[in-house]
């Protein structure tokens, strides 16, 4: 949904880095955005004569990028707002250059009909900040048993559906759910954990969490469910995105099943690309996420999935949780981390590494996700809303979550040195953040 945000004057962005995935561009340029759609593009150039009434906004050489669009992002409303607001996070989004976001269903009560989708809706309209959008619950309560209303949540916005964490064990319902979904058109998104295995586990099974006598959870979890899926799939012909692949054994199931041409998408978490079971440390809490970290070779295995492109989009997985539900023994605490204003600086840590080429990285937050959810943002050209990013390729940060701007503040980020300041932030032609 769009932040209706009023009409801002005229700006010319000027002596920026433009970088745009959908048209494989990145080189110098400028840029203009007049009534909260960009006017115009200079590829490698500089805009000619300006009118008195624009604003002239001098880049110094800054990337100048679509607005990141994030599709899984947590937060506590409604329900438990001690987490976060949807003002909260869309606050921190803004600070993020994340100019997008899609809300999880798994809230209380949880998104599971046309109604609730309207009340988010229409809050986060009222907010005037970032755009807003809902994934709505595949089954009621997303609890897995009955299948929620997908066709009117559709009708009602929702842009796919999904049971967030909780994977769908009945084989049965999760074939009506992807039945009934491609009979609307509509995407379903669904968690790889095979929950038996999975039941009561802390961390990725292996020799690090036998150490420190942590219950894991074997990869081979993510795969046994991932075929299940992939199966159901190749039967109904519905479309499926894989929400977070972290296993090098997954994406073998998964890069066979793309293969075979069934249409299937997935995503990684920034946590996953950036962090292995080792950083768990001594047992810090704000490492603990769902799922959990993995060996250092599922790692490596998931940034070349990027890097190659099997895995199409980056999420920050943001997930907030309050101190009094990290303060606990590890096996005990909540699992979860806030991402939205790490997101953007952690990326970029792969393009200053060497690992991946910039426009790459940015294709995964911005274009890729867009186009699968059918968004007209993620794009520098004519026409296309002006959702903005300026950011600072070499501007050095060290993260202080206590600093975050989410009500919550568990970063695995935390004291973590990265590279890339956001400078300035555009949601339909307005400057939400910097500036």
């Amino acid at each position: 949904m769009s932040a209706h945000l009023k009409t801002a004057r005229p700006t010319a962005f000027t002596n920026v880095r433009l970088v745009d995935p959908a048209s494989g561009y990145d080189g110098p340029g400028a840029l203009i955005v007049t009534e909260g759609v960009i006017a115009d593009v200079m590829w490698g150039g500089e805009l000619g004569a300006l009118s008195p009434d624009v604003e002239v906004i001098d880049g110094n050489g800054a990337l100048l990028a679509p607005g990141l669009v994030d599709i899984r992002v947590k937060t506590g409303e409604p329900g438990t707002e001690t987490k976060e607001t949807l003002k909260s996070a869309a606050r921190a989004a803004a600070a993020g250059g994340v100019t997008s976001i899609v809300l999880q269903p798994d809230t209380d009560p949880a998104i599971d009909e046309p109604s609730v989708v309207d009340f988010i809706l229409r809050r986060a309209r009222d907010i005037e900040l970032v755009n807003v959008y809902v994934a709505g619950a595949a089954t009621k309560g997303a609890q897995g048993q009955r299948m929620a209303e997908i066709g009117l949540m559709a009708e009602a916005g929702c842009l796919y559906v999904s049971d967030a964490d909780r994977p769908i064990v009945d084989s049965k319902v999760m074939r009506r759910v992807l039945a009934y979904a491609k009979a609307f058109g509509v995407l379903v998104a669904h968690r790889p954990a095979d929950p038996w295995l999975s039941a009561g586990a802390a961390a990725s099974e292996g020799e690090f969490a036998s150490r420190m006598g942590l219950p894991g959870v074997p990869a081979i979890a993510e795969k046994i469910m991932l075929e299940r899926d992939l199966a159901l799939v190749e039967l109904t012909g519905a479309r499926l995105l894989v929400d977070q692949l972290t296993t090098a054994d997954a994406l073998e199931s998964f890069r066979r099943g793309r293969d075979k041409g069934l249409p299937v998408t997935a995503t990684t978490s920034i946590n996953h690309l950036s962090f292995n079971e080792i950083d768990i440390g001594d047992y810090r809490t704000f490492c603990k996420v769902d799922p959990p970290l993995r060996s250092e070779d599922d790692r490596q295995a998931v940034i070349e999935a990027v890097a190659s492109g099997l895995i199409q989009i980056v999420v920050s997985a943001h997930a907030p949780a309050p101190a009094e539900d990290k303060r606990l023994p590890y096996d005990e605490a909540a699992p979860g981390a806030v991402g939205l204003q790490t997101l953007l600086p952690a990326l970029l840590t792969f393009h200053h590494e060497g690992r991946i080429p910039l426009i790459d990285l940015i294709r995964t937050v911005t274009c890729a996700p867009a186009d699968l959810l059918g968004l007209a943002s993620g794009r520098l050209a004519k026409g296309a809303p002006a959702d903005l990013v300026l950011c600072d390729l070499n501007a050095p940060l060290i993260i202080d979550a206590d600093q975050l701007i989410s009500k919550s503040k568990n970063s695995p980020f935390d004291g973590r040195r990265l590279q890339g300041k956001v400078l300035r932030t555009v949601v339909d032609g307005r400057t939400v953040f910097g500036g």
